[in-house]
């Protein structure tokens, strides 16, 4: 099979899986939905597995399914960024960046690197918003946002681009005073920080549960004393001794490697999540943002990064 053919399969797959519907999709294109219908099912036959499952009032991924489009869409930016490599001709990038990610996180690993990208790229201006609400990029004109947890389906294009780690953590005193929890029931005797409703983490607080020979992660949503939507204002809570807190690594690695907080329920830890790059579905991704995902994979991918405190 030729390898455009395979690559036109592709295109079409993600844009029905993005878009929900075959219609949709052939009206994006430009063509009859039974063409789209057409190359899902050579896809799926050649694939030898089920990626959508197809009613006459929706569509819907497989697991298989969401697996394969997460490739897919990774697959696709990775041609689009080396046929625009190859078109840029060494024009450099110019023009305007807006970027959005998380407070917290932003504020140190986002904002300090955003000088060291236009000293490299002086033709690029750059807005950068920091916000732990989930920022609508395609609606309010976002060019790239950093997201970090797991991400939902949607139509956005996702490059996983570090892995986030989360543990709950109190101070010594603390557990001093209330004991140690030894498992994560054991959370509804204890004052627990967590973020309000409003915020972006909406189930809770994850954990990865013995059950029948294997592990499952559990989300548990605990109550306490006092919430807040800002994750930093929970870690300054924490860090003074008003509760147990459930934060990333990036957040609280420096205060437990000095003693000021403990890890705890460590061996009810979930796996890592993603820190990401995302950004709306495009045929052609401008040059300032695809140099500055690299950019941002970049750094991210030093084996010291994590450990600087910025």
């Amino acid at each position: 099979m030729k390898a455009m053919d395979k690559l036109k399969q592709m295109e079409s797959f993600v844009s029905v899986a993005t878009r929900g519907s075959l219609t949709a999709a052939a009206h994006a294109e430009g063509v009859a939905p039974a063409i789209m219908g057409r190359r899902l099912d050579a896809l799926e036959e050649r694939l030898g597995v089920k990626l959508l499952v197809r009613t006459t009032r929706r569509i819907s991924l497989t697991h298989e399914g969401s697996a394969f489009l997460e490739d897919c869409q990774r697959l696709l930016t990775d041609v689009a960024n080396a046929e625009a490599s190859v078109s840029a001709g060494g024009v450099k990038a110019s023009g305007h960046l807006r970027i959005t990610a998380p407070a917290g996180f932003g504020r140190r690993h986002v904002a300090p690197l955003v000088p060291r990208f236009r000293e490299l790229h002086a033709d690029v201006t750059i807005s950068l918003n920091l916000s732990d609400r989930v920022v609508d990029i395609a609606g309010e004109g976002y060019d790239c946002a950093v997201r970090v947890g797991d991400m939902p389906d949607s139509s956005l294009v996702s490059v996983r681009m570090a892995d986030n780690r989360r543990l709950c953590v109190a101070t010594p005193d603390y557990l001093k005073r209330h004991g140690r929890p030894e498992t994560p029931q054991d959370l509804a005797r204890f004052d627990c920080l967590v973020l309000s409703s409003d915020a972006s983490q909406t189930r809770g607080w994850a954990f990865n549960i013995p059950k029948d020979g294997a592990n499952e992660v559990i989300h548990y949503r605990p109550n306490g004393p006092m919430d807040c939507s800002d994750g930093q204002v929970l870690h300054n809570w924490c860090l003074a001794g008003y509760g147990i807190a459930w934060r990333s690594t990036w957040e609280v690695e420096e205060e437990i490697a000095e003693g000021r907080l403990v890890a705890v329920l460590e061996e009810f830890a979930a796996p890592p999540n993603g820190i990401y790059a995302v950004f709306p579905q495009r045929k052609h991704l401008p040059l300032r943002v695809r140099l500055w995902v690299d950019f941002l994979k970049h750094h991210y991918g030093q084996p010291g990064f994590w450990q600087t405190r910025r």
